[in-house]
């Protein structure tokens, strides 16, 4: 007996209709027979058939389609379409941000049509809406942001194929993964997988394993995940390698005689205590007729990374190192970023300066800009630098300055210095204390021009040999910092203004800052005022005196993280760009990024550009540096991800060992799932479930940004002190989960 051939069957197609218009919609411009349509549905059998004919026949009929030719459809399109990015959240909904709408548009999960996080999209505009906003559906990918996803591999070896579980929850569908493709991965394999494909009919995408990356949990597995995730490098290419070390980085009479020689000038850098790289020193002179003059002398990185290169085209595809907890990984090898481009001391090196000279009231009277030769005679750690400004506070610069050699500067014994002798060391710390005195008048004229003050406290780790976190401390800004930072904004803004207000046809790479959002500032009043603060917003200088004000007021109280992290939120992103408007944040007309080449490629590009114009060269392409600026954005935004990534990784791993232990945290957000608190002592954020909250039935008031109990009316609200104790630590999905106490006892 014969065999017959089986078709996939499907006695009735549910939705058929819909379905079709779906595809006829996708590609309008395409017209379908039954066959093709029948094809995309991956069905074969008479019957099926017979529906879609018969389906056909009644949308043309409707006039929904018409029949172009004999047997032939296309969609009628009396709809507009519009373009946007899609933000999904995690329960697979989503909001498509688009430039022709003041609000995101709502799309619900079953009018996704297979669109991911951060694609491209084409959609259309529904005339209902969906809790007052806009609602729309998603017709046509026009770009994957991203083809490539971390996750677990699951296995299934007797039916011959294996699924991908991403760790993203933002990634709503497994990926289906061939046998064949698994790359010898193992069952439970954490993975990075691509996608291939994502047929019509199927309601996972496909994809292969690229790399099996471990084990989940362990340490080495989850921070390659993380840079994985986002695209990221994990080590140069051997070519890249090589290349690099065959770079000639000696320093020539001949090359010394086109630049200005700087190596009698005293010049020192202030760094962090564990850096690495010094791509910033600074040099200080007192001039006869009494002005001073600094220099603000960078790495000179284009003069070994020469454009076209193989390290060039690695360098600008990185665009930026990535600063993870436990590791850096550098834009440049080591034989650059840690040697050659390094300015250590008692060393010479080949610089790129901003040389200024100024008075006691910090007006600059002559500036001068090129390439040069510097010597370091001392490295000081910003704690040794603090050190010095603490120590000498008791006589002031002037006096100090006035007389040279007749008082007996007294260093610090915890300062090591490191200079040619001890003179020239306190010749430093004398130089250490006039600059201090200048950067403070920078910067309090930076503040009353409107800079917005953002010193937020940062989370460092203490970790053993293994990577492991030990111990949890705040990193502050103080006057060491804030000296380096105030002549570096010097640097970038001047040489800014060098290129962009002399001639602003010149193309040149900004760091712009746009003014926040007036509806982002009305949501922040709304938060700040449950803790009593209040924001005047009349006109641009009250708005950033008034911010300036909230975090000044905030500081050192238990919400001070969350203003912190809100305010900054309410900013716009900086990025970079040939096209001008100016940094709010800092309050400058013209701003670029200039002193940090070893880890940022804008700074590369704005030395490049520096020099051809200091040569006397035409402007250089505008649209072949926008491209490149608009890259190096978007690589600075994912470096950021994975940065805050493994921050999150290492305050779960570090909470592993404190189970058994109650935390004071604050409410850092409500949602209709839960609230989010951060505990006081370490900033560690963990989710109380609204499920695990069981002394009552808790609901969200989205106006109070409270969770309310039914029959108690207790209220949990941002702001809010609590006590938590952690629940599950999860390093896989950098999850952390806590059980709520209570609150504290007045």
């Amino acid at each position: 007996m014969t065999k017959k051939k089986k078709g996939k069957s499907n006695k009735g197609i549910s939705n058929l209709s819909n379905t079709i218009l779906s595809i006829l919609k996708k590609d309008r411009n395409q017209s379908y027979n039954y066959k093709q349509i029948a094809a995309k549905l991956g069905v074969n059998d008479a019957s099926s058939r017979n529906q879609i004919i018969k389906t056909l026949a009644k949308l043309a009929a409707k006039q929904d389609i018409e029949q172009v030719e004999r047997g032939k459809f296309k969609a009628i399109v009396n709809t507009e379409y519009y373009t946007g990015k899609l933000d999904l959240a995690a329960k697979g909904n989503g909001y498509v941000i688009c430039d022709e709408f003041e609000d995101d548009v709502f799309i619900a999960s079953n009018n996704i049509n297979k669109a991911l996080n951060g694609d491209e999209v084409e959609f259309y505009v529904y005339k209902r809406r969906h809790r007052g906003k806009l609602e729309g559906e998603i017709t046509k990918v026009l770009n994957r942001e991203k083809s490539e996803y971390v996750g677990v591999i699951q296995i299934h070896e007797k039916k011959n194929f294996a699924f991908v579980v991403a760790d993203s929850n933002k990634m709503y569908k497994d990926i289906f993964v061939p046998i064949n493709k698994i790359n010898k991965a193992e069952d439970g394999d954490k993975v990075l997988v691509k996608l291939e494909d994502w047929p019509e009919n199927a309601d996972s995408p496909y994809g292969k394993v690229v790399q099996v990356l471990g084990k989940p949990g362990d340490h080495s597995t989850e921070i390659h995940a993380i840079l994985a995730e986002y695209g990221l490098p994990n080590e140069f290419p051997h070519e890249v390698e090589e290349f690099a070390n065959n770079i000639d980085t000696s320093i020539t009479e001949e090359e010394i005689s086109k630049r200005r020689d700087m190596r009698k000038d005293l010049t020192f850098t202030i760094d962090p205590k564990d850096a690495k790289d010094f791509d910033d020193a600074l040099s200080f002179k007192i001039l006869d007729n009494g002005l001073y003059e600094i220099g603000i002398h960078i790495a000179d990185v284009s003069h070994y990374l020469q454009e076209g290169s193989v390290l060039d085209d690695e360098a600008y595809e990185r665009a930026t190192s990535i600063y993870l907890v436990d590791r850096v990984v550098p834009m440049l090898p080591e034989v650059l970023s840690n040697k050659a481009c390094s300015l250590r001391p008692h060393e010479e090196k080949l610089t790129f300066s901003a040389v200024f000279q100024m008075n006691d009231k910090c007006d600059i009277k002559n500036e001068w800009f090129g390439r040069t030769v510097t010597y370091s005679d001392a490295r000081f750690a910003y704690e040794e630098a603090q050190a010095v400004i603490e120590n000498n506070v008791t006589l002031s610069a002037d006096e100090v300055l006035k007389n040279t050699g007749k008082i007996n500067t007294t260093i610090p014994s915890e300062v090591s210095l490191t200079g040619k002798d001890y003179e020239t060391s306190k010749d430093i710390a004398l130089a250490i204390l006039k600059m201090d005195e200048l950067a403070k008048k920078m910067r309090n004229k930076r503040m009353r021009d409107g800079a917005i003050s953002f010193d937020k406290v940062e989370v460092k780790f203490d970790l053993d040999e293994q990577a492991n976190p030990v111990g949890v401390f705040f990193k502050t800004s103080k006057d060491a910092n804030k000296l380096i930072e105030e002549f570096m904004l010097l640097a970038n803004r001047k040489v800014s203004e060098f290129v962009g207000k002399k001639d602003p046809k010149k193309t040149f790479v900004y760091r712009v800052h746009d003014e926040p959002d007036d509806s982002k500032l009305a949501s922040l009043q709304g938060i700040v005022s449950k803790f009593g603060y209040k924001l005047n917003f009349k006109d641009r200088k009250s708005v950033s005196s008034s911010l300036n004000n909230l975090l000044k007021e905030v500081n050192g109280k238990k919400e001070q993280n969350l203003v912190d992290t809100l305010t900054i939120r309410t900013m716009s992103k900086a990025e970079y760009t040939t096209k001008n408007i100016g940094h709010y944040g800092l309050a400058f007309d013209y701003y670029s990024h200039f002193t940090s080449p070893i880890r940022r490629y804008p700074d590369v590009m704005a030395h490049r550009l520096l020099q051809l114009y200091l040569d006397g060269e035409k402007s250089a392409n505008e649209d072949i540096y926008e491209e490149k600026c608009n890259h190096s954005s978007n690589m600075e935004n994912l470096a950021t991800k994975a940065e805050r990534d493994s921050i999150k990784y290492m305050q779960i791993k570090f909470m592993q060992d404190h189970k058994d232990e109650t935390f004071v945290g604050v409410i850092s957000g409500v949602t209709d799932w839960g609230i989010y608190v951060e505990i006081i002592s370490n900033k560690c954020e963990g989710m109380v479930s609204v499920r695990d909250m069981n002394d009552d039935h808790y609901a969200f008031d989205q106006d109070l940004y409270a969770m309310v109990g039914r029959n108690t009316k207790t209220m949990y609200q941002l702001g809010d002190e609590v006590i938590v104790k952690v629940k599950n630590t999860d390093l896989v999905k950098k999850h952390l989960d806590f059980n709520l106490i209570g609150k504290p006892e007045d």
